[in-house]
């Protein structure tokens, strides 16, 4: 289970929206962004495969841009919950195949959930690089901020890596990461010496800057 590019679209470039667009661009998916402030989309344009002014809540422009072409949409609209809704509602016609929606209250959820969405996020602001990571890997399963760098990261071992030793797979030097510890089951090896082999499904709790993890989760997994 090798690192997969993935197509997001991501409407609603506020301070959440925006951040999780900033974040799939920079693990290297493809990112359509979409907003109605022409400025937001200028803002957000570098941190995009294509960047788009236009009103989400026509079917019409909605269409023009593409959107049907992407798997994932996220809505990410701010405060303004009756456009989320009919947003939400044409991408739901247009049958897009995951749809993720930021509500902003326990109302805003219902009515989501009403109307079939599966997939609703409440998060904080901050929160907005862990969804991304999240939605843009199959092997991420925690990750925790140290600072504006550096993470503490579990990731999933995959068959790739199976019955190979930490030192034949050379992931400090090549790649900047350091493995503090490999989960197997109920068995946890804290501080893993060099001689010790990874099996597929094992956790591997890693230390790095969070460009190096996700070139090791793009890559060495």
């Amino acid at each position: 289970m090798g690192w997969k590019k993935k197509q997001f679209a991501v409407i609603g470039l506020g301070r959440f929206g925006g951040s999780v667009c900033k974040e799939l661009h920079q693990m290297g998916h493809d990112v359509l962004a979409i907003d109605l402030d022409e400025k937001k989309v200028a803002e957000y344009a570098e941190f995009a495969s294509h960047a788009l002014q236009l009103d989400s809540t026509s079917e019409r422009a909605l269409k023009s841009s593409g959107v049907t072409n992407f798997e994932h949409v996220i809505v990410a609209i701010g405060e303004d919950i009756q456009t989320s809704i009919l947003t939400t509602l044409i991408l739901k016609d247009l049958e897009i195949p995951k749809i993720y929606v930021k509500a902003q209250n326990r109302y805003h959820q219902k009515v989501l959930m009403k109307i079939g969405v599966e997939q609703v996020l409440q998060p904080e602001i901050e929160m907005g690089k862990k969804i991304a990571e999240t939605l843009g890997s199959q092997k991420i399963v925690d990750s925790i901020n140290l600072s504006a760098d550096y993470s503490i990261t579990e990731l999933l071992a995959t068959p790739k890596v199976n019955d190979k030793s930490l030192n034949e797979l050379n992931i400090r030097p090549k790649f900047g990461v350091t493995v503090l510890a490999i989960k197997r089951g109920e068995q946890l090896n804290i501080s893993p010496m060099p001689a010790d082999t990874l099996q597929a499904g094992d956790i591997l709790t890693v230390l790095g800057t969070k460009k190096s993890i996700h070139r090791f989760d793009r890559v060495g997994l």
